[in-house]
């Protein structure tokens, strides 16, 4: 019997990850045949387009994990990237804040963590802070010079236009069917076929859906978070920018204020439970959606583990002076007048059965299959890298 397929490699997902692996697999292995299909109207119309901007350091992440080695990598290349192709970027260093002596020995920490992922940091006590972001205050500091920001859309158009991959834009897949000893086939909304012999899983907050589609089990569900942001009326405030200290124990950063590539300064985000996969507000509910993140173990053991923090972080969702007095510890001259809400966004964040938020980038392979599961920030930045992984993981199954 002969199969008669589209594509070598067919690409689940038009975010930026997606779209830099087919960016990768065409380089490596040029006329492979590469089609990616993305629901939406557009490349980046989720992830990729709904955060600050920033190219990060790789400052935050475990020495040797996959996060550490890709962001530290992954900014050099995609400053150069931006660079070569005319996209607005800015090497603009970043200083992040202890604001109350608890958290100095988590900015410590963070010093000699930044230094074994060989990232350069500068030391800075209370006095020196004002170098840098003259009206905010703090008891220390670390300023990490290699932190960027960019047009990350911008870039995502770039990679689609330079693949040379078949890009379809608005094209829902529905079903999938998978013959390890053939390929695969998958069906659209639009009742289209389209036939690969490996298909690859970029689908970000639908990713584990996708992956369930195939018949593997990822064995995790994307539980989605919503970070909601401000923007910055008086941006003169904030030349940069600035973070708080991180609390490790979660994969979410803290309110922070970032000056974007247009000049404006967000400020944000939070991290709420989204009612949708897509639930970019409170009012966006989808029943399904939310009762499949219900019935999963790992919501509850979550929400048992870390009710306070999230308590914290639903009273500032929902109080824009609970908001205000979390920014006003490293910016005390912010008022509630000063912010004005702006676009939010939505973590795909993976969670496993036992309530483990999964920290670092998880890839998984299936027959005919590889599957990007966990690709939170910063896969934006570390994308170039990691797309040429999920490239060879392909290739090499095909």
């Amino acid at each position: 019997m002969r199969i008669t397929y589209d594509c070598d490699v067919l690409v689940i997902g038009g975010g930026i990850v997606g779209l830099s692996t087919a960016y990768a697999i065409t380089r490596a292995a040029p006329g492979t045949r590469v089609t990616v299909l993305e629901k939406e109207p557009g490349p980046a119309r989720h992830q990729t387009g709904r955060n600050s901007g920033v190219i990060h350091s790789g400052i935050y992440y475990r020495p040797g994990s996959l996060k550490a080695r890709y962001a530290v990598r992954g900014a050099a290349e995609m400053v150069k990237f931006c660079a070569e192709y005319g996209i607005p970027h800015a090497v603009t260093g970043k200083l992040i804040v202890a604001t109350d002596r608890a958290e100095l020995p988590r900015l410590h920490a963070l010093v000699q963590r930044g230094r074994e992922n060989g990232i350069p940091v500068r030391e800075l006590g209370a006095s020196q802070i004002a170098e840098y972001e003259p009206e905010v205050r703090g008891l220390a500091a670390i300023h990490v010079g290699t932190t960027g920001i960019c047009d990350f859309v911008a870039v995502a158009r770039q990679l689609a236009h330079g693949s040379g991959a078949e890009i379809r834009y608005g094209t829902r897949v529905v079903r999938v069917d998978r013959r390890p000893e053939l390929g695969v086939a998958v069906l659209t909304a639009s009742g289209d076929v389209v036939r690969g012999r490996v298909l690859v899983n970029c689908a970000g907050l639908q990713c584990d859906e996708i992956a369930r589609l195939t018949g593997d089990d990822p064995d995790m569900r994307i539980v989605p978070f919503r970070g909601e942001y401000y923007e910055l009326a008086r941006p003169e405030l904030v030349r940069g920018l600035v973070y708080p200290v991180p609390d490790p124990a979660f994969p979410f950063l803290g309110v922070h204020l970032t000056r974007g590539i247009d000049g404006g300064v967000h400020v944000g985000p939070n991290a709420v439970p989204a009612l949708a996969r897509e639930g970019y507000g409170w009012g966006t509910v989808r029943p399904r959606e939310l009762g499949s993140t219900l019935a999963w173990p790992g919501s509850w053991r979550i929400a048992r583990r870390h009710w306070r923090y999230g308590a914290g972080e639903l009273r500032r969702s929902l109080s824009k002076r609970a908001f205000t007095e979390a920014v006003g510890r490293l910016l005390p001259g912010v008022s509630e007048d000063d912010l004005v809400p702006t676009a939010a966004g939505v973590r795909a964040q993976a969670v496993l059965r036992d309530g483990t938020l999964v920290d670092d980038f998880l890839i998984r392979e299936g027959p005919r299959t590889v599957h990007v599961l966990n690709a939170p920030s910063p896969a934006a930045t570390a994308s170039l890298p990691i797309g040429r992984e999920v490239a060879r993981r392909a290739l090499s199954a095909l």
